[in-house]
């Protein structure tokens, strides 16, 4: 499979409105710098995450190259699962593909209409609509440690991104710390993405499979600690994203989750 192509995993629609989106960084058969002309399915790989900030359900997973078309992926990925809708507050580091990603999924393309003027027409531009807020997170680091967090608002107004917030069950101000934490998260699941490691991956379909592997089964087999709810004997009740996003009743054994068909026939 060529370097620059990308493949998306995706369970379900979020129950939220929220989407955080961001990239984790790994690498296989050995790192970017060290690869030449040849090394296709070598070097640096990505995990382009969508996570709903809610219920922590990943939603959609595109693993490849940290390119524009990876990024156009993921972003097209969450809008078909989530039927269209338009996200209550979408947020993002400042990788600036994603700027022109969500316009051209989101957006709808206007034709201004002619003047009766000499000269050329204007060309159709894409319009985000009205509803659509997109804001991004900037991290400014000092020997390797983050000194200053900065936010930004892309799409929409700061009225609307207060609304948003007022609205949500988990933020407060504009992050990606979910998204974030389920990096770490990932990281401690998946051993072979540790920074510092031997272990780190030789083949890059065993890379991707393995990545889909973990992203999945932790919506449906991990119980999130922040997600447990105290039943009415006082005893605290484990949740999964799955179980939070409505999905499921119960925490799924991993073997249960690896014998469920993935092509559901009627």
């Amino acid at each position: 499979m060529p370097s620059n192509s990308t493949t998306s995993w995706s369970p379900f629609p979020p129950a939220t409105g929220e989407v955080q989106f961001d990239e984790k960084w790994a690498f296989v058969g050995k790192k970017e710098k060290h690869c030449g002309p040849d090394d296709a399915e070598r070097g640096d790989c990505w995990d382009h995450t969508a996570i709903d900030p809610e219920t922590r359900l990943v939603v959609s997973l595109v693993v490849g190259k940290r390119t524009a078309g990876s990024v156009r992926a993921v972003v097209r990925d969450v809008h078909r699962r989530t039927g269209g809708r338009i996200p209550r507050l979408i947020t993002s580091d400042e990788y600036p593909a994603y700027v022109d990603a969500i316009r051209d999924t989101y957006g709808h393309r206007v034709v201004p209409p002619r003047t009766g003027r000499p000269g050329r027409p204007r060309g159709a531009v894409t319009v985000v609509p009205p509803a659509l807020t997109y804001a991004t997170v900037h991290k400014e680091r000092e020997n390797n440690r983050v000194v200053r967090v900065t936010t930004r608002v892309v799409f929409g107004t700061w009225l609307a991104v207060a609304f948003a917030l007022a609205a949500s069950a988990v933020s407060w101000a504009i992050n990606t710390c979910f998204v974030e934490r389920h990096n770490g998260t990932d990281r401690h699941r998946c051993s072979r993405k540790v920074r510092k490691t031997y272990g780190f991956s030789k083949d890059w379909a065993a890379h991707r499979a393995a990545t889909a592997f973990s992203h999945f089964s932790y919506n449906f087999c991990w119980p999130v600690r922040t997600l447990r709810e105290r039943t009415t004997l006082g005893r605290w009740r484990p949740r999964t994203p799955a179980m939070a996003a409505g999905l499921t009743d119960h925490v799924w054994p991993l073997a249960e989750w690896l014998a469920y068909p993935a092509v559901q026939r009627r």
